[in-house]
Protein backbone atom coordinates (compact mmCIF):
# COMPACT_ATOMS: atom_id res chain seq x y z
CA UNK A 1 0.00 0.00 0.00
CA UNK A 2 1.54 3.30 -1.12
CA UNK A 3 1.45 6.63 0.69
CA UNK A 4 -1.29 8.01 -1.58
CA UNK A 5 -3.69 5.24 -0.52
CA UNK A 6 -2.83 5.63 3.17
CA UNK A 7 -3.60 9.38 3.14
CA UNK A 8 -6.90 9.04 1.23
CA UNK A 9 -10.03 9.68 3.32
CA UNK A 10 -12.82 7.13 3.01
CA UNK A 11 -15.75 8.60 1.03
CA UNK A 12 -19.01 9.23 2.80
CA UNK A 13 -21.56 7.03 1.08
CA UNK A 14 -24.72 8.36 2.71
CA UNK A 15 -24.52 11.85 4.15
CA UNK A 16 -28.24 12.02 5.05
CA UNK A 17 -29.66 15.32 6.16
CA UNK A 18 -32.44 15.04 8.78
CA UNK A 19 -35.83 16.18 7.57
CA UNK A 20 -36.78 19.51 9.05
CA UNK A 21 -40.21 19.93 10.62
CA UNK A 22 -40.66 23.63 11.18
CA UNK A 23 -44.44 23.26 11.40
CA UNK A 24 -44.10 21.10 14.51
CA UNK A 25 -41.98 23.68 16.32
CA UNK A 26 -44.25 26.56 15.32
CA UNK A 27 -47.41 24.73 16.41
CA UNK A 28 -45.77 23.65 19.69
CA UNK A 29 -44.72 27.24 20.47
CA UNK A 30 -48.24 28.54 19.72
CA UNK A 31 -49.95 25.88 21.85
CA UNK A 32 -47.54 26.29 24.76
CA UNK A 33 -48.01 30.06 24.62
CA UNK A 34 -51.81 29.71 24.71
CA UNK A 35 -51.57 27.26 27.64
CA UNK A 36 -49.31 29.61 29.59
CA UNK A 37 -51.74 32.49 29.05
CA UNK A 38 -54.69 30.35 30.14
CA UNK A 39 -52.90 29.13 33.28
CA UNK A 40 -51.83 32.65 34.14
CA UNK A 41 -55.38 33.99 33.75
CA UNK A 42 -56.84 31.20 35.86
CA UNK A 43 -54.27 31.68 38.64
CA UNK A 44 -54.30 35.47 38.75
CA UNK A 45 -58.07 35.94 38.37
CA UNK A 46 -59.36 36.44 41.91
CA UNK A 47 -62.94 35.73 40.84
CA UNK A 48 -62.14 32.01 40.81
CA UNK A 49 -61.66 32.20 44.59
CA UNK A 50 -59.09 29.42 44.89
CA UNK A 51 -59.06 29.95 48.65
CA UNK A 52 -62.70 28.83 48.76
CA UNK A 53 -61.87 25.88 46.51
CA UNK A 54 -59.17 24.81 48.92
CA UNK A 55 -61.56 25.15 51.85
CA UNK A 56 -64.32 22.96 50.39
CA UNK A 57 -62.37 20.44 48.28
CA UNK A 58 -62.31 17.99 51.22
CA UNK A 59 -65.51 19.11 52.91
CA UNK A 60 -67.45 16.31 54.55
CA UNK A 61 -70.54 16.92 52.43
CA UNK A 62 -68.44 16.94 49.25
CA UNK A 63 -66.59 13.72 50.13
CA UNK A 64 -69.88 12.02 51.02
CA UNK A 65 -71.26 13.22 47.67
CA UNK A 66 -68.30 11.59 45.92
CA UNK A 67 -69.07 8.33 47.71
CA UNK A 68 -72.76 8.40 46.76
CA UNK A 69 -71.86 9.26 43.17
CA UNK A 70 -69.50 6.28 42.96
CA UNK A 71 -72.17 4.03 44.48
CA UNK A 72 -74.73 5.20 41.92
CA UNK A 73 -72.26 4.71 39.06
CA UNK A 74 -71.15 1.22 40.06
CA UNK A 75 -74.63 -0.09 40.95
CA UNK A 76 -76.21 1.33 37.79
CA UNK A 77 -73.46 -0.07 35.55
CA UNK A 78 -73.67 -3.53 37.15
CA UNK A 79 -77.43 -3.59 36.58
CA UNK A 80 -76.99 -2.26 33.03
CA UNK A 81 -74.28 -4.81 32.11
CA UNK A 82 -76.32 -7.77 33.36
CA UNK A 83 -79.39 -6.61 31.46
CA UNK A 84 -77.35 -5.76 28.35
CA UNK A 85 -75.81 -9.24 28.15
CA UNK A 86 -79.29 -10.76 28.45
CA UNK A 87 -80.72 -8.39 25.83
CA UNK A 88 -77.83 -9.00 23.41
CA UNK A 89 -78.28 -12.77 23.65
CA UNK A 90 -82.06 -12.40 23.25
CA UNK A 91 -81.52 -10.23 20.15
CA UNK A 92 -79.57 -13.07 18.48
CA UNK A 93 -82.02 -15.77 19.51
CA UNK A 94 -84.00 -17.80 16.99
CA UNK A 95 -87.08 -17.18 19.12
CA UNK A 96 -88.93 -14.20 17.56
CA UNK A 97 -90.63 -13.33 20.89
CA UNK A 98 -87.28 -12.88 22.64
CA UNK A 99 -85.78 -11.12 19.64
CA UNK A 100 -88.59 -8.54 19.33
CA UNK A 101 -88.80 -8.06 23.10
CA UNK A 102 -85.14 -7.11 23.14
CA UNK A 103 -85.68 -4.77 20.19
CA UNK A 104 -88.67 -3.08 21.91
CA UNK A 105 -86.65 -2.61 25.14
CA UNK A 106 -83.82 -0.91 23.29
CA UNK A 107 -86.26 1.18 21.26
CA UNK A 108 -88.12 2.48 24.32
CA UNK A 109 -85.25 3.22 26.70
CA UNK A 110 -82.98 4.64 24.00
CA UNK A 111 -85.76 6.71 22.51
CA UNK A 112 -86.79 8.59 25.66
CA UNK A 113 -84.65 11.06 27.66
CA UNK A 114 -83.04 9.68 30.78
CA UNK A 115 -84.25 12.71 32.73
CA UNK A 116 -87.88 11.86 31.84
CA UNK A 117 -87.33 8.26 32.90
CA UNK A 118 -85.88 9.39 36.23
CA UNK A 119 -88.91 11.62 36.86
CA UNK A 120 -91.21 8.65 36.20
CA UNK A 121 -89.24 6.46 38.61
CA UNK A 122 -89.53 9.22 41.20
CA UNK A 123 -93.30 9.21 40.75
CA UNK A 124 -93.65 5.42 40.78
CA UNK A 125 -95.10 5.51 44.32
CA UNK A 126 -97.78 7.92 43.10
CA UNK A 127 -98.67 5.76 40.11
CA UNK A 128 -98.59 2.51 42.09
CA UNK A 129 -98.99 3.17 45.84
CA UNK A 130 -98.79 -0.56 46.59
CA UNK A 131 -96.93 -3.49 45.10
CA UNK A 132 -98.97 -6.65 45.35
CA UNK A 133 -98.93 -10.16 43.94
CA UNK A 134 -101.70 -12.68 43.69
CA UNK A 135 -103.93 -14.67 41.39
CA UNK A 136 -105.58 -12.58 38.62
CA UNK A 137 -109.19 -11.82 39.61
CA UNK A 138 -108.52 -13.87 42.76
CA UNK A 139 -107.10 -13.44 46.24
CA UNK A 140 -104.12 -11.23 46.93
CA UNK A 141 -101.11 -13.10 48.33
CA UNK A 142 -99.09 -10.17 49.66
CA UNK A 143 -98.73 -6.42 49.25
CA UNK A 144 -96.41 -3.67 50.45
CA UNK A 145 -96.04 0.06 50.13
CA UNK A 146 -94.12 1.04 47.03
CA UNK A 147 -92.30 3.86 48.82
CA UNK A 148 -90.76 1.39 51.28
CA UNK A 149 -89.37 -0.80 48.48
CA UNK A 150 -88.45 1.73 45.82
CA UNK A 151 -86.64 4.41 47.76
CA UNK A 152 -84.97 7.41 46.13
CA UNK A 153 -81.68 5.51 45.87
CA UNK A 154 -83.32 2.43 44.32
CA UNK A 155 -85.33 4.60 41.91
CA UNK A 156 -82.16 6.41 40.82
CA UNK A 157 -80.29 3.12 40.24
CA UNK A 158 -83.23 1.64 38.33
CA UNK A 159 -83.65 4.75 36.19
CA UNK A 160 -79.96 5.00 35.31
CA UNK A 161 -79.39 1.25 34.94
CA UNK A 162 -82.39 0.50 32.72
CA UNK A 163 -81.60 3.42 30.44
CA UNK A 164 -77.95 2.44 30.14
CA UNK A 165 -78.80 -1.20 29.43
CA UNK A 166 -80.33 -0.19 26.09
CA UNK A 167 -77.09 1.41 24.91
CA UNK A 168 -74.86 -1.34 26.26
CA UNK A 169 -77.06 -4.00 24.64
CA UNK A 170 -76.23 -2.56 21.22
CA UNK A 171 -72.51 -2.41 22.10
CA UNK A 172 -72.54 -6.03 23.27
CA UNK A 173 -74.49 -7.12 20.19
CA UNK A 174 -71.91 -5.45 17.94
CA UNK A 175 -69.11 -7.20 19.84
CA UNK A 176 -70.75 -10.62 19.56
CA UNK A 177 -71.41 -10.17 15.85
CA UNK A 178 -67.78 -9.16 15.23
CA UNK A 179 -66.67 -12.77 15.81
CA UNK A 180 -66.75 -14.77 12.61
CA UNK A 181 -69.46 -17.42 12.42
CA UNK A 182 -66.96 -19.96 11.18
CA UNK A 183 -65.45 -20.17 14.65
CA UNK A 184 -68.82 -21.13 16.11
CA UNK A 185 -69.32 -23.75 13.42
CA UNK A 186 -65.84 -25.14 14.02
CA UNK A 187 -66.47 -25.33 17.76
CA UNK A 188 -69.79 -27.09 17.18
CA UNK A 189 -68.01 -29.55 14.90
CA UNK A 190 -65.66 -30.34 17.80
CA UNK A 191 -68.67 -31.14 19.99
CA UNK A 192 -68.66 -28.03 22.20
CA UNK A 193 -71.96 -26.85 23.68
CA UNK A 194 -73.42 -23.39 23.11
CA UNK A 195 -72.56 -22.19 26.60
CA UNK A 196 -68.98 -23.34 26.31
CA UNK A 197 -68.67 -21.78 22.84
CA UNK A 198 -69.95 -18.45 24.15
CA UNK A 199 -67.70 -18.51 27.23
CA UNK A 200 -64.50 -19.91 25.69
CA UNK A 201 -64.65 -18.79 22.05
CA UNK A 202 -66.97 -15.84 21.46
CA UNK A 203 -66.71 -13.66 24.59
CA UNK A 204 -62.87 -13.51 24.82
CA UNK A 205 -62.73 -12.14 21.28
CA UNK A 206 -65.82 -9.94 21.59
CA UNK A 207 -64.52 -8.30 24.77
CA UNK A 208 -61.77 -6.62 22.73
CA UNK A 209 -64.54 -4.78 20.86
CA UNK A 210 -66.84 -4.32 23.87
CA UNK A 211 -64.45 -2.90 26.47
CA UNK A 212 -63.51 0.51 24.93
CA UNK A 213 -67.09 1.76 24.36
CA UNK A 214 -68.19 0.27 27.68
CA UNK A 215 -65.47 2.29 29.39
CA UNK A 216 -66.79 5.41 27.68
CA UNK A 217 -70.32 4.57 28.83
CA UNK A 218 -69.06 4.15 32.41
CA UNK A 219 -67.47 7.58 32.35
CA UNK A 220 -70.66 8.96 30.85
CA UNK A 221 -72.68 7.29 33.61
CA UNK A 222 -70.49 8.99 36.23
CA UNK A 223 -71.57 12.37 34.89
CA UNK A 224 -75.17 11.32 34.22
CA UNK A 225 -75.59 10.73 37.95
CA UNK A 226 -75.87 14.52 38.26
CA UNK A 227 -79.43 14.13 36.90
CA UNK A 228 -80.70 12.07 39.83
CA UNK A 229 -82.13 15.24 41.34
CA UNK A 230 -85.12 14.44 39.11
CA UNK A 231 -86.00 11.42 41.32
CA UNK A 232 -85.27 13.32 43.68
CA UNK A 233 -82.00 11.95 45.12
CA UNK A 234 -80.12 14.72 46.92
CA UNK A 235 -76.87 13.17 48.13
CA UNK A 236 -74.75 13.06 44.97
CA UNK A 237 -71.73 15.26 44.30
CA UNK A 238 -73.45 17.81 42.06
CA UNK A 239 -76.28 18.44 44.50
CA UNK A 240 -73.88 18.63 47.47
CA UNK A 241 -71.70 21.27 45.80
CA UNK A 242 -74.74 23.21 44.58
CA UNK A 243 -76.16 23.26 48.10
CA UNK A 244 -72.88 24.60 49.51
CA UNK A 245 -72.71 27.21 46.72
CA UNK A 246 -76.22 28.43 47.50
CA UNK A 247 -75.31 28.70 51.18
CA UNK A 248 -72.22 30.89 50.65
CA UNK A 249 -73.45 32.61 47.47
CA UNK A 250 -70.30 31.59 45.57
CA UNK A 251 -71.22 29.19 42.75
CA UNK A 252 -67.95 29.30 40.76
CA UNK A 253 -65.58 27.87 43.42
CA UNK A 254 -67.97 25.02 44.20
CA UNK A 255 -68.36 24.26 40.50
CA UNK A 256 -64.56 24.00 40.35
CA UNK A 257 -64.64 21.65 43.35
CA UNK A 258 -67.15 19.37 41.59
CA UNK A 259 -65.16 19.49 38.34
CA UNK A 260 -61.92 18.53 40.11
CA UNK A 261 -63.55 15.53 41.75
CA UNK A 262 -65.14 14.40 38.47
CA UNK A 263 -61.75 14.70 36.74
CA UNK A 264 -60.05 12.64 39.46
CA UNK A 265 -62.65 9.85 39.28
CA UNK A 266 -62.65 9.86 35.49
CA UNK A 267 -58.85 9.59 35.44
CA UNK A 268 -58.97 6.58 37.75
CA UNK A 269 -61.63 4.94 35.57
CA UNK A 270 -59.47 5.53 32.48
CA UNK A 271 -56.54 3.79 34.16
CA UNK A 272 -58.73 0.77 34.90
CA UNK A 273 -60.02 0.78 31.33
CA UNK A 274 -56.45 0.81 30.00
CA UNK A 275 -55.52 -2.35 31.90
CA UNK A 276 -58.72 -4.16 30.90
CA UNK A 277 -58.09 -3.28 27.25
CA UNK A 278 -54.50 -4.48 27.58
CA UNK A 279 -55.70 -7.79 29.02
CA UNK A 280 -58.20 -8.54 26.24
CA UNK A 281 -55.98 -7.07 23.48
CA UNK A 282 -53.05 -9.43 24.01
CA UNK A 283 -51.63 -10.62 20.72
CA UNK A 284 -53.93 -8.36 18.67
CA UNK A 285 -53.29 -4.75 19.58
CA UNK A 286 -49.89 -3.83 18.14
CA UNK A 287 -49.58 -0.86 20.51
CA UNK A 288 -49.50 -3.15 23.49
CA UNK A 289 -46.75 -5.41 24.75
CA UNK A 290 -46.72 -8.86 23.12
CA UNK A 291 -48.35 -11.67 25.03
CA UNK A 292 -46.02 -13.59 27.30
CA UNK A 293 -45.19 -17.10 26.09
CA UNK A 294 -44.94 -19.84 28.61
CA UNK A 295 -41.41 -21.29 28.15
CA UNK A 296 -42.52 -24.78 29.14
CA UNK A 297 -45.40 -24.70 26.64
CA UNK A 298 -43.12 -23.42 23.88
CA UNK A 299 -40.59 -26.18 24.60
CA UNK A 300 -43.32 -28.82 24.55
CA UNK A 301 -44.72 -27.47 21.28
CA UNK A 302 -41.28 -27.51 19.70
CA UNK A 303 -40.77 -31.09 20.80
CA UNK A 304 -44.13 -32.22 19.40
CA UNK A 305 -44.00 -30.24 16.14
CA UNK A 306 -42.61 -32.37 13.26
CA UNK A 307 -39.47 -31.05 11.61
CA UNK A 308 -38.55 -31.22 7.95
CA UNK A 309 -35.75 -33.63 8.70
CA UNK A 310 -38.04 -35.96 10.63
CA UNK A 311 -40.85 -35.75 8.10
CA UNK A 312 -39.38 -35.46 4.56
CA UNK A 313 -42.90 -35.42 3.13
CA UNK A 314 -43.51 -32.06 4.80
CA UNK A 315 -40.56 -30.43 3.11
CA UNK A 316 -41.60 -27.66 0.70
CA UNK A 317 -39.50 -26.90 -2.33
CA UNK A 318 -39.08 -23.28 -3.28
CA UNK A 319 -37.66 -22.45 -6.73
CA UNK A 320 -35.89 -19.41 -5.28
CA UNK A 321 -33.89 -21.60 -2.94
CA UNK A 322 -32.80 -23.88 -5.78
CA UNK A 323 -31.57 -20.97 -7.88
CA UNK A 324 -29.53 -19.70 -4.96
Amino acid sequence: MDHHQQGRVAPVLNDAVPVRHPGRWISAVIIVGILVLMVQSVITNHNFRWDVVGTYILDVKVVQGVGWTLLLTVASMVLAIVLAILLAVMRQSDNPVLRYTSWAWVWFFRGTPVYTQLVFWGLIAVLYPKISAGIPFGPELFSMDTSTVITALVAAILGLGLNESAYLAEIFRAGLKSVDKGQTEAAEALGMGKGKIMWRIILPQAMRIIVPPTGNETIGMLKTTSLVLAVPFTLDLTFATNALANRIYLPVPLLIVAAIWYLVITSLLMVGQHYIEAYYGKGVDTNLAPALINPAAAKAAAAVAPSAEAEPSLRMDFPEDETK
